[in-house]
């Protein structure tokens, strides 16, 4: 009964091979889809490169003080879509508490950004009156400023 039911099976599995080579719709050369597949590889394997790449030479370039301001400010990328995301769960009940919150990483972004142009020795020339220090001391007052008005808003 073993031997039949084994030699039955083996008998569909044939058949099926036979149906599925016979029927139209089914692709007949899978060399094909492995050709594409390999291509998006390609495609892919390309594209890792090039962001390694560009790792690579950010870390060659980029200054520990650069680098410090740009993990702040992807912290306050997080952070910014962190509360947007709270709020569409949540709900939006203190709105006045969302609106100042997502104004102050807002802002505190713009003065980050501002802060790491205007220290990047890359653009030394578009600023030769500003030094390093100045550039400090006016991201710290637009920071108590912005600090300032978002506390009060909120209330």
């Amino acid at each position: 009964m073993a031997k039949k039911s084994a030699s039955s099976a083996k008998h569909e599995t044939s058949s099926s091979s036979v149906d599925t080579k016979s029927h139209p719709n089914t692709p007949t050369s899978p060399t094909h889809k492995i050709a594409i597949k390999s291509s998006t590889t390609n495609a892919d394997l390309e594209a890792s490169n090039a962001l390694v790449k560009l790792i690579n030479k950010y870390f060659e370039t980029a200054s520990t003080r650069l680098r410090l301001i740009d993990c702040f400010m992807a912290f306050l990328v997080l952070v910014g879509v962190l509360q947007f995301v709270i709020v569409l769960i949540i709900g939006t009940y203190p709105f006045n508490a969302f609106l100042g919150g997502f104004a102050s990483t807002i802002g505190q972004f713009v003065l980050l950004a501002g802060l790491r142009i205007q220290t990047s020795k890359a653009n030394a020339s578009q600023f030769p009156s500003v030094t390093p220090e100045r550039a400090i001391a006016d991201f710290i007052v637009g920071s108590l400023l912005l600090h300032f008005m978002v506390y009060h808003f909120i209330n």
